[in-house]
């Protein structure tokens, strides 16, 4: 058999995690991450195998003079369908803040009542609601629950986690965009399977370049679980892009990351109105100034 697709396995102190976490995720298609019973973190990534050597020993390189933690990963050839079948093992069900719940779709029994249950499978895109920074977006769409936006984006939509959870949220279309076509393909996937096709449109697209983005806006919602250098380096598109009184939920950065964020979207006129900090990563909710235009009459 011909293996397309290696693991890269660490083992790392609690407090050297966060580093390893980003380093892996800026590299991987997906990361995990597994208490030891030494209590250790192992943080496990797939990716294809043999892909851009050089940034991810850079990336290994600069986690290590971050945390003060040098470690040697292990690496692994594995077969797509043997680590889909061990992850799914260790993917139990995910109750996050007071309104959603993330399953995998081998798991019986019925959904926790009054909550939003989604269907979403550890794989090869970004977002099982096990990192940190999805949780905290999570946690930020629910903060935002009462405004109920009408034009929503998730930019980098990886699963489309973050767009189903708006879509059964507010019950609103939301375009979800990644640059990566296995993405796309697993949001589309992953809104079927929740029956929410007809409310989230998975398109490839580069960020706010291509002119499906744009067109779109100005919308009243970004999401962007992204990284955090592209994020700052988009913050005066994001500001173009965003209605009066919009919001946007910026997350993938490090605590420390916090401050670059922050400090080029303040620039561009943007006002931070909360933070959410969870095991060493940051989501942030930023605000438009100003009245949003009237929208259409809620029908939901």
């Amino acid at each position: 058999m011909i293996h397309r697709l290696e693991t890269i396995r660490l083992v790392v102190p609690e407090s050297a995690a966060a580093a390893y976490e980003a380093a892996l995720a800026a590299h991987c298609r997906s990361v995990s991450r597994f208490s030891t019973a030494s209590s250790q973190i192992e943080i496990e990534g797939v990716r294809p195998t043999g892909a851009d050597e050089t940034g991810l020993a850079l990336a290994l390189a600069i986690a290590a003079a971050a945390s003060g933690v040098a470690t040697v990963p292990q690496r692994r050839p594995i077969a797509e369908t043997g680590w889909l079948a061990r992850t799914r093992e260790a993917f139990p069900e995910q109750r996050i803040g007071a309104r959603f719940a993330i399953r995998g779709s081998h798991l019986a029994g019925r959904p926790p009542a009054g909550r939003i249950s989604l269907t979403l499978d550890a794989g090869m895109a970004f977002g099982s609601g096990e990192h940190a920074s999805t949780r905290g977006c999570l946690l930020a769409l629910e903060r935002l629950a009462p405004l109920r936006p009408h034009r929503i984006l998730d930019l980098g939509t990886g699963s489309g986690i973050l767009a189903l959870a708006a879509a059964r949220l507010w019950h609103r279309r939301v375009l979800a965009a990644d640059n990566d076509p296995h993405s796309v393909r697993a949001a589309r996937r992953n809104a079927a399977a929740n029956g929410l096709g007809p409310y989230v449109h998975a398109i490839l697209a580069d960020g706010w370049r291509p002119r499906s983005v744009r067109r779109g806006a100005p919308y009243d919602l970004v999401l962007a679980n992204i990284l955090a250098r592209p994020l700052a380096a988009m913050a005066s598109q994001l500001a173009r892009h965003i209605a009066p009184g919009g919001h946007a939920i910026l997350a993938g950065l490090l605590s420390r990351q916090a401050a670059m964020v922050l400090n080029a979207h303040r620039r561009t006129g943007l006002r931070l109105e909360h933070r959410i900090t969870t095991e060493g990563w940051t989501t942030l909710i930023l605000k438009r100034p100003g009245a949003p235009p009237p929208g259409p009459p809620d029908l939901s």
